[in-house]
């Protein structure tokens, strides 16, 4: 057995069912054999995003585990695994490396030297007796504390090397939960029940916690409205009568009002990070944070009270601290549902013309809102692309936590969300996977239409083509006016139908809802189907 045979080995043990990989590396053979099936895509980028899906919608329950060639494979991948750094996702790259006598030698690429600034561990395996106990440990880095990339480099020699130990002795490493510091909880709860209008803002990590039902007990108890980030949303359903909504970048203007007279606002699942689609908390709110990361704690803001700990168990022991005191006569703040519906019906009936609009060329928020009544929320996986169609489609897709919203923005890279959806798809192959991306998107991933084709991942794309780059202008408006540097074309129906997907051209809104009906009669035979909607420029935003 050699070295390379000892990792897919023990990704076998690992319960790997996929290998993310393109377009060379000895690990691809080595999985082929095991019956663990490689997902070769055309980009190193896209097959990384895939893998990010995956880990996603199975909230880490399943890690994605890629392949890439030594040198330009890894050089390429960068992108795909900065992006999953942004966002806090753990996958495993596994990096073909130049053989260890060449180490140091210009100009041959050592991922190791670029990737430590975007990965949670970046290692070079050595020695073939280090092969099993460095995949161990990038699962177990996986699975515990804060998210993020492993890469481990494996050079060519030691792949090919003999490896003389039994995979038999392997382990797999567990995850691990704590609790937060009782007196921490303590302090927490005398400060909610001391507020007059709460806000909890929950983020990403009650997803990864599973922690929807804790987060509903603590908003019903302590009767709490909850506002989440892009990354959260999911995390509480957005029909709930105590949900405002996202509060990002682009907003439910509910969420925003109520963030902005709050006097306390609890983050759970939260990091309270300052980045591109995520709005800035208002100034002078007393913040409790709940987190399972020390890196998180005071980063961007001074945090009052922190209760450090897996949400899940965080929020129950919050919850139960909250409950106690109730019993013993302290009161929770007025309940605030009747101010929330009334929020929240004034905001729909201010932004309703748009998303039923009859306008041709179709508004792009007609398109989200027929696509949002033609599936079952509680069961369908959506994703949106960076631009326009993220700042249109948050704040109004009602994300529910028996489902998947995939959210994302704390990096932008157009054309993520395609990679994001096969990925999804994947994990979870019973579901209805969304995607929905505009045309300066389908340039950077379009090629891997033929992916999901090669590989039967039946997920819907709407690309909303309203011919330019959707918000660039403003920042180019010379180019604009001498070059028309914003404006796109393309028949990307037509390149998606050549690549061998089902295809639908709409530009009238009476053919959108028939056309998202066959898409999704089409995917249920696991073929990818894409509806290419020609929609007008509509740069007005949720704020």
């Amino acid at each position: 057995m050699t070295g390379n045979e000892a990792i897919a080995a023990v990704l076998e043990r690992e319960g790997v069912e996929y290998l993310f990989c393109f377009p060379h590396n000895p690990l691809i053979d080595a999985v082929s054999k095991l019956g663990i099936k490689p997902i070769i895509g055309r980009t190193e980028r896209t097959i990384i995003n895939m893998a990010d899906g995956y880990t996603r919608v199975s909230r880490g329950k399943k890690i994605g585990v890629v392949a890439v060639q030594y040198g330009p494979g890894s050089e390429n991948a960068f992108g795909g695994v900065a992006q999953a750094a942004a966002d806090s996702v753990p996958i495993i790259v596994l990096t073909g490396g130049y053989a260890l006598h060449r180490n140091g030698i210009t100009p041959l690429f050592n991922a190791i030297d670029h990737y430590q600034g975007i990965t949670k561990w970046a290692a070079q395996i050595t020695g073939i007796q280090t092969v099993t106990d460095r995949v161990r440990r990038a699962f177990a880095l996986a699975r515990n504390g804060h998210g993020g990339p492993i890469m481990l480099q494996l050079p060519l020699d030691v792949g090919d090397s003999e490896f003389g130990g039994d995979i038999d002795d392997y382990t797999s490493p567990r995850a691990h939960r704590s609790m937060a510091d009782p007196a921490d909880v303590d302090a927490a709860a005398a400060a909610i029940l001391a507020a007059k209008s709460p806000v909890i803002h929950a983020g990403m990590g009650i997803l990864w916690a599973d922690a929807s039902a804790e987060l509903i007990d603590l908003a019903e108890t302590a009767k709490i409205p909850v506002v989440t980030t892009l990354n959260g949303k999911s995390g509480f359903p957005e029909n709930h009568e105590l949900s405002l909504g996202l509060f990002g970048k682009v907003s439910a203007t509910p969420a925003s009002d109520f963030m902005k007279t709050a006097d306390l606002i609890i983050g759970a699942g939260s990091s309270f990070t300052i980045a591109n689609q995520q709005a800035a908390i208002p100034p002078g709110k007393l913040l409790i944070q709940i987190t399972n990361s020390d890196t998180d704690i005071h980063k961007d803001y001074a945090v009052d009270h922190v209760m450090l700990g897996d949400a899940k168990l965080v929020l129950a022991q919050l919850t139960a601290a909250i409950k106690t005191r109730i019993s013993a006569g302290a009161s929770p703040a007025a309940d605030p549902r009747v101010k929330v519906a009334a929020a929240k019906k004034n905001w729909m009936d201010e932004w309703l013309p748009r998303l039923t609009s009859d306008e041709e060329p179709i508004n792009p928020y007609r398109v989200i809102w027929d696509l949002m009544h033609s599936v079952d929320l509680g069961t369908t996986v959506v994703t949106h692309d960076a631009g326009n169609p993220r700042d249109q489609m948050a704040p109004f897709w009602q994300a529910l936590p028996s489902a998947y919203y995939i959210g994302w923005g704390k990096s932008t890279q157009l054309g993520y969300g395609h990679g994001l959806a096969y990925g999804a798809k994947l994990a979870m192959p019973d579901r209805l996977v969304v995607n929905v991306m505009g045309d300066t998107a389908v340039g950077m991933s379009g090629m891997d239409f033929e992916t999901a084709v090669r590989n039967d991942i039946g997920v819907i794309t709407v690309i909303l083509n309203n011919g330019e780059m959707g918000g660039y202008d403003a920042f180019m408006p010379a180019a604009n006016e001498r070059y028309n540097a914003k404006n796109l074309t393309g028949d990307y129906a037509g390149v998606a139908a050549a690549l061998g997907c089902h295809t639908r051209k709409v530009d009238k809104i009476a053919d959108l809802k028939p056309a998202i009906e066959r898409a999704k009669e089409v995917v249920a035979g696991n073929r990818p189907a894409v509806i290419e909607v020609k929609t007008r420029p509509d740069p007005v935003f949720s704020r």
